[in-house]
């Protein structure tokens, strides 16, 4: 009807007739709008002591954040509690099983848990935020804290913690300090979004199955009953997909700097305690924070992969909830539980291990004092014309120089099943072939380092454009080779990340960069190896020319590691407790998947070479699925990496992936394509997302666009 034929309508109204038109439109909104807004969520229980809640947390623009409260069920009415909340977008209902473990250990010992889902994820409302920890996703955390400080049940004192996304967003919250919020605990985060996260390793281009499949689990449905409808489809379906956003950004800058500590590490006035991994790719932030944040700050590091150190992978464990508890009695319930009188730092001192996963990781703990360790020595390790590697250094000449040409499909050694700088990292041999490689002699006793190796390299390269790998390893009497350290460099960043400089072909440069943060025991009798090449395929994406670069050996420029080797010493060892056994949460499980590939997250499973057409293509895939009370859900992902020897700038990655939610009566499913592919001056993206109910296409959209190669 046209606004003309309304007014007309309404002039011939009567006033009564007026008012009531005007108030059974109003009930009608009021109808429309509560609709709207009654989203279904999981009911209320209670189970093992602990009462679960759901609710809503009100932002003020009317989006509603959904949040699962954890409480002691047998509480008194009127008592308080302190409150400590995981904010992440990793969905809180399906995840509730493994939460509840977790959360079990804080509940029982005097505190609420709250567990929020971000803006626009999980059973959250509102449009799905742009990309990771923007500005709106930490204001909202600043109101999540607000509000759980003025609850009836709350002392008014807030604590954060979690690990990998909540471990990121714990640390960005603190360097808001909102005054409720009274200390950290970050496990597995880190302080430089920009070298250290999973977009840009070492500031170099990455593209790996996480990545990709965060694309698609980011838009899911609202649980429980993941509707397809189209306020789903305009908020969450139709979002641009991160890592498009993610590959414009391909210098150092604004974007990262945004949300990351090392930007100002002065920001941070909350109580910090940081735990981290050896087998972590974001293990390089404990040392970091622990010597320049001014608030008070203690640090663990452990042989743990990306998981929680009661949950480990690989052994041993310790309770570390039992030290979070230590910490935040301290600062949220004001309880001297002894923490503080402890040293800052503990440290898990590895020993040798073969190459490939270990189920438990031999070595020790050990108390420091902090960080830096004052008893540090530094040993330099210079490369010779023999490939020897030594503490000796001409003190005369210009020496003499090793050439090696690139090949771009090399490093899948390096690089492991996980593809970034965590995890266990294959035998070293097959990437060492392709490689300057340089050796000690037998060790003639132990040689522990602790600390970031420093590798200072004077090399040329025939292109504008090359990267430098290196990596420090173990070689044992029987010639396995065992990743102790490594990292890269841009050589366009060697100045600056943020304003690259293409390199000039044949001219020398001392590139200087540290290694990731490591530790290790070398034994008596095996020797120390330095190894240096151009690329470190998958992980990073090659660079386009092909090339042969040049490193100087012997003479006044050699090219050396430092080594930070740590004396033997007296100093005591921490009493961490062994992991508590966890309540298991019933209705919830692992479903037996029926596929060609093995149950889990994506793992490379065929390596493809074609030596007469230059070509390796390497297949990643996992399939994955849970039970929950209210529905089955299963994930299937398959990624694959292409690279050409004789044409460095043509690589390809392709993905695939799957979400199946099969319900009472409906199966809801959601699925995405990849393609990225790039030439000399282009990266070229196709992202295709689909969903479908009971096998009938719903809606599908698709992303193209032409990126411009920045430096990478």
């Amino acid at each position: 009807m046209s606004k003309p034929k309304i007014k007309f309508l309404w002039f011939f109204l009567t006033p009564k007739m007026r008012k009531n038109l005007l108030i059974e439109l109003t009930i009608v909104v009021l109808a429309l709008t509560a609709v709207a807004s009654n989203q279904a969520r999981l009911p209320d229980l209670t189970y093992e002591g602990i009462e679960i809640k759901e609710a809503w947390i009100p932002m003020p623009d009317g989006v509603r954040l959904a949040v699962s409260l954890f409480m002691p069920a047998d509480r008194d009415q009127s008592a308080k509690f302190p409150v400590l909340l995981e904010y992440l977008p990793y969905r809180k209902d399906e995840s509730r099983k493994g939460r509840f473990a977790v959360f079990s250990y804080f509940v029982a010992r005097g505190y609420v848990v709250a567990r929020v889902d971000i803006r626009g994820t999980g059973a959250s409302q509102g449009k799905l935020i742009e990309y990771e920890y923007t500005n709106q996703e930490l204001k909202d955390g600043e109101m999540v804290i607000d509000w759980l400080s003025k609850q009836p049940w709350s002392t008014g004192k807030v604590g954060m913690f979690g690990i990998s996304w909540g471990a990121f967003n714990s640390i960005q919250m603190a360097m808001r300090n909102p005054p409720a919020l009274k200390a950290i605990v970050a496990l597995m985060g880190t302080d430089d979004l920009f070298h250290d996260d999973v977009h840009f390793i070492d500031g170099m281009m990455h593209v790996d199955s996480y990545e990709f499949g965060q694309d698609l689990a980011n838009i899911l449905p609202a649980p429980p009953d993941y509707f397809l409808d189209e306020a789903y489809f305009r908020k969450r379906f139709d979002t641009e997909p991160w890592l498009l956003i993610y590959k414009r950004h391909q210098r150092d800058g604004q974007f990262w700097n945004r949300a990351s500590l090392n930007s100002n590490y002065s920001s941070i006035k909350i109580p910090t305690f940081v735990i981290g991994g050896w087998y972590d790719g974001y293990r390089d932030s404990v040392p970091r924070m622990l010597e320049k944040l001014e608030a008070p700050v203690k640090g663990i590091v452990g042989p743990w992969a990306h998981a929680w150190p009661h949950q480990p992978y690989p052994e041993p464990g310790i309770e570390w909830r039992h030290e979070a508890v230590r910490w935040f009695d301290y600062w949220l319930k004001g309880n001297d539980t002894g923490i503080m009188d402890e040293p800052r730092l503990a440290v898990y001192v590895r020993k040798w291990h073969p190459p490939g996963v270990v189920e438990k990781v031999p070595g020790y703990w050990r108390w420091e004092k902090g960080w830096p360790i004052d008893r540090t020595q530094k040993l330099a390790l210079y490369a010779h014309a023999d490939h020897s590697l030594s503490c000796f250094k001409s003190k005369e000449g210009n020496g003499q120089t090793h050439r090696l040409r690139y090949i771009p499909t090399v490093g899948v050694e390096a690089a492991g099943n996980v593809n970034w700088w965590g995890d266990f990292a294959w035998d070293q041999r097959g990437t060492d072939a392709y490689s300057l490689v340089y050796d000690t002699e037998p060790l003639e006793k132990d040689l522990e380092i602790l600390g970031f190796p420093r590798a200072i390299l004077y090399v040329s390269a025939e292109a504008p454009q090359a990267h430098w790998i290196v990596r420090l390893s173990d070689v044992a009497p029987d010639g396995t080779v065992t990743q102790v350290a490594g990292a890269g460099l841009n050589g366009a960043h060697r100045k600056s990340a943020e304003k690259p400089e293409a390199l000039v072909p044949g001219q020398v440069y001392k590139l200087e960069f540290d290694l990731h943060f490591t530790s290790w025991v070398f034994p008596k009798g095996h020797r120390l190896r330095l190894a240096v090449n151009n690329a470190i395929w998958p992980m990073i994406w090659p660079t386009p020319f092909a090339m042969t670069t040049t490193m100087a050996v012997d003479g006044l420029n050699a090219s050396h590691v430092v080594l930070p080797v740590i004396p033997q010493s007296e100093l005591s060892q921490p009493n961490f407790l062994p992991p508590a056994k966890d309540p298991e949460l019933p209705g919830y499980g692992a479903l037996k998947i029926d596929d060609e590939t093995i149950s889990g997250y994506a793992e490379i499973r065929r390596i493809e070479r074609n030596p007469l057409l230059f070509q390796t293509r390497i297949v990643a895939s996992g399939a994955d699925g849970s039970f929950y009370p209210w529905a089955k859900i299963k994930y299937w992902e398959k990624i694959v990496h292409e690279a050409q020897d004789n044409d460095p700038a043509r690589a390809r990655v392709t993905g695939k992936n799957r979400y199946t939610i099969e319900l009472e009566g409906r199966t809801v499913t959601v699925e995405a394509e990849l393609s990225l592919t790039s030439d000399r001056q282009n990266f070229y993206y196709k992202y295709i997302r689909r969903a479908m109910e009971n096998g009938k296409l719903i809606r599908e959209k698709t992303w193209e666009e032409i990126i411009p190669r920045d430096h990478q």
